[in-house]
């Protein structure tokens, strides 16, 4: 079942850049079938912890984050770039490839003390998904799990977030 997932990700090179395969994930989003599948599979990558919280990241990460907060009976926290969030916020630097980026989160998002799986489409370098944790932890939440639908394994973001729990549905 796993290669109907995988095989629902469309390849787009040279997007948003020469050089770059990008993984569309709008197909599998388009088939419901597909859409349930994925999700279940997820789930079964989730530690059997109690979650308070499912932080989804800007933006893809919101579509499969809302659905696992919705059957892990938890909150739904988007993390988002700078500027999109109404409210007070607390912020973390990350590194990309050339120069820096932000993400924030809104600072009552998290109860300290509270279990928080972070949802994101893609592990690429690791460097969205360790802001997200540092936010994570800032708030006094625990980070249970980077959970992600694709990981690009050759890219080793796993590394960058080695000190956390990461599941990757599909990896390339």
């Amino acid at each position: 079942m796993l290669d109907l997932i995988e095989k629902s990700i469309r390849e787009i090179p040279d997007f948003p850049k020469p050089g770059i395969v990008f993984k569309d994930i709008t197909p599998l989003l388009s088939d419901a079938r597909l859409m349930k599948l994925t999700l279940e599979y997820l789930l079964k990558g989730v530690p059997d912890v109690k979650i308070d919280k499912v932080v989804g990241i800007e933006s893809r990460g919101f579509f499969f984050a809302t659905l696992l907060a919705e059957h892990l009976n938890a909150g739904f926290i988007p993390i988002r770039k700078p500027g999109k969030l109404p409210y007070k916020v607390h912020s973390e630097e990350y590194e990309l490839e050339y120069g820096t980026d932000e993400l924030n989160m809104h600072i009552d998002a998290i109860i300290p003390g509270e279990n928080v799986l972070i949802h994101d489409d893609v592990l690429a370098t690791g460097g969205t998904a360790l802001a997200a944790a540092k936010l994570v932890e800032k708030s006094g939440g625990k980070v249970v799990q980077l959970n992600f639908l694709i990981e690009l394994a050759f890219l080793n973001g796993r590394e960058k977030i080695k000190n956390y729990d990461v599941f990757s549905l599909l990896k390339y």
